[in-house]
């Protein structure tokens, strides 16, 4: 039974895409994310992410385009063992989950808990701009700093979107404060 609900849930998510989009995009992962992460800019604020820092000195629109992709990495290691993952849900999520639309480096008191907050404010936005937002999307924005967050994911993207998350926040945040090692004219991070 849940097999065939899973299968029923992929089916109507890949519809959903194909809906919002004609364009057949399974030709690469790397396009399948950028697809969608134009979809979203063209039917929300996705665009403003660009103006945001994330980690380091990525901007929160480079991050969650690399959480997507990682996530997307995992997804298809994990559909190569027959396990199934909801990939327009996955990206979708990911390229939300830290759609919270405010410079949290500011010293706004506000700001204070984000590591806590993001997520709660990044669902918010997300449902204030699109209202087609899937159960699985909405898990993987609310729950993707668990264990932070302490209610842990309830779905395989979800997991796959927080560990990426961990992954890309960790190399994004000390990648610049490795020193560089030249090998015959390679540059390699230590």
């Amino acid at each position: 039974m849940t097999n065939e609900l899973e299968d029923r849930a992929m089916c109507e998510s890949r519809k959903s895409c194909a809906e919002a989009c004609p364009t057949h995009c399974e030709t690469s992962p790397i396009d399948e994310v950028a697809h969608i992460a134009q979809v979203l800019e063209t039917q929300g604020r996705f665009g403003l992410t660009r103006s945001f820092i994330q980690h380091g000195t990525m901007s929160v629109h480079a991050h969650v385009i690399s959480v997507a992709r990682a996530g997307l990495a995992m997804a298809e290691r994990l559909e190569r063992l027959g396990i199934r993952i909801d990939r327009a849900s996955l990206i979708r999520g990911a390229l939300l989950h830290d759609y919270f639309l405010y410079d949290w480096h500011d010293p706004d008191p506000s700001h204070r808990l984000h590591g806590f907050t993001h997520p709660f404010a990044a669902l918010a936005r997300a449902e204030e701009d699109f209202d087609d937002l899937t159960e699985r999307e909405r898990n993987i924005i609310s729950r993707h700093m668990f264990p932070l967050v302490p209610i842990p994911p309830t779905c395989r993207e979800a997991w796959l979107v927080c560990l990426a998350d961990k992954v890309c926040a960790l190399h994004e945040t000390i990648a610049g404060r490795i020193p560089k090692r030249s090998t015959g004219g390679k540059e390699v991070s230590l």
